[in-house]
């Protein structure tokens, strides 16, 4: 087995939501998160200035529909503290035998990941997003 690289743990939790506008209220208002960034309609992404939640409005939501999402973890991510690491996680997934869903890439926040499933189908990203690990 490859040398496994080393995480920072669960910093990041990213829900599909049917009401995006209730959710971001209730999470800012309510518990105390601010909106780090809003790219679009329909994601949002909250702090508590040492952790990332991210909510996605669902499919079903976006096509306005009124049946909610049944499985509400969109996915989680493993904090890393250097982009490097990112394509470290890649290379140690793969050569494991571990499928990426999606390779390592730079966002439009700065912050760079790469997916892959668990064997129950949930989503896991590695992730590196310098807010948070400013904060560690």
């Amino acid at each position: 087995m490859e040398t496994r690289p080393s995480h920072c743990g669960v910093r990041h939790l990213a829900l599909t939501t049917h009401n995006l506008e209730e959710m971001t209220t209730f999470y800012t208002e309510f518990l105390g998160f601010s909106v780090e960034w809003a790219p679009d309609p329909d994601n949002v992404y909250l702090t508590s200035g040492a952790d990332n939640l991210a909510f996605h409005r669902s499919v079903e939501a976006r096509d306005k529909k009124r049946s909610r999402s049944r499985e509400p973890l969109d996915h989680f991510g493993l904090l890393v503290r250097n982009a490097t690491d990112v394509d470290a996680w890649a290379e140690y997934l793969l050569a494991n035998g571990v499928k990426l869903d999606n390779p390592p890439k730079t966002h439009r926040d700065g912050a760079r990941s790469c997916y892959f499933s668990d064997p129950d189908g949930n989503q896991v990203q590695i992730i590196h997003h310098p807010p948070i690990v400013g904060s560690l």
